[in-house]
């Protein structure tokens, strides 16, 4: 597909009438998403339980609010599920009988398979799901998108132009959702957990906490993006930084005999087990 093709796509998208049920954190941010996306704020409505939140939204961004979630399904061309997974059976069971034949419904809602969605959907009804991260919010996240039985090329071009300004956006099987919630869902938290070691270990050879955190931040972020900028592998990258009998090699060392690495990968084996018996959980759940 040509780039003047992307583009009469991403025109044709930005005239659908988008439905965010959920005002929350992702749901915000899939709001701003989509006006940076190019869509009016008239063309965005969102349904809120919390009125403060919804007026929050419409006051600093203008887009619409909705009064009624069934309403404002069957005027909407897109519903994104923003909303908690113990919440989106509920969402469901309203937005179903009044969606709009053919109307894709986009879910960021963690761990429930795309058969919980199609199992209490119309038949046929394009569903999509998504993984996405809270890096999302400053536009660096990592969203992954798994394609129901019914949704086609141009709805997944539609989630990705919908998501794109929220940072990477890759599609893979539903099979692999469970990996990738291990690895970029749960993986900021591996990445603050880092940064606070090593300002932690900052404050202890005597850095003021303040410093010894900015530089955390800054070195973490700016390791990032010369990885994601580069291309090179990161042990070529970790290897440009070693001097042989230097700082670097007997940082990484120490890393070596702490077994950090073994500790990530253990760490993200676990997140995925977890993953998996979550949306097992959710799945057994009675429909509502």
């Amino acid at each position: 597909m040509n780039e003047g093709t992307d583009r009469a796509d991403d025109e044709r998208a930005q005239r659908a009438h988008v439905l965010v049920v959920g005002g929350g954190v992702m749901g915000g941010t899939l709001v701003e998403a989509l006006l940076a996306a190019g869509w009016s704020p008239r063309d965005v409505e969102v349904a809120e339980r919390d009125v403060a939140r919804s007026e929050d939204l419409h006051r600093r961004l203008g887009v619409l609010t909705a009064a009624s979630t069934e309403h404002a399904a069957a005027r909407a061309d897109v519903v994104l599920v923003a909303v908690k997974p113990d919440v989106v059976g509920d969402v469901l069971t309203t937005i179903g009988p009044a969606l709009r034949g053919g109307a894709p419904v986009i879910s960021v809602a963690a761990g429930l398979p795309l058969a919980f969605y199609e199992q209490r959907l119309p038949t046929g009804t394009p569903v999509i799901r998504v993984m996405p991260n809270t890096p999302a919010v400053v536009g660096k996240g990592a969203a992954a998108l798994a394609a129901g039985s019914a949704a086609t090329e141009r709805h997944l071009a539609l989630a990705e132009t919908i998501l794109r300004p929220t940072g990477l956006v890759v599609r893979v099987p539903e099979k692999q959702l469970d990996a990738v919630t291990a690895i970029s869902g749960s993986g900021p938290a591996y990445a603050f957990y880092l940064i606070d070691a090593m300002a932690e270990a900052g404050v202890l050879l005597g850095l003021p906490r303040d410093l010894a955190t900015r530089l955390a931040v800054a070195t973490v972020e700016g390791s990032a993006a010369l990885a994601a900028q580069s291309g090179d592998h990161p042990v070529v990258l970790r290897e440009r930084v070693s001097s042989p009998g230097g700082t670097t090699v007997a940082a990484v060392a120490q890393l070596d005999a702490h077994g950090v690495r073994a500790g990530v990968v253990a760490a993200a084996r676990a997140a995925y087990e977890r993953s998996r018996e979550l949306g097992s959980a959710q799945s057994a759940s009675p429909r509502h």
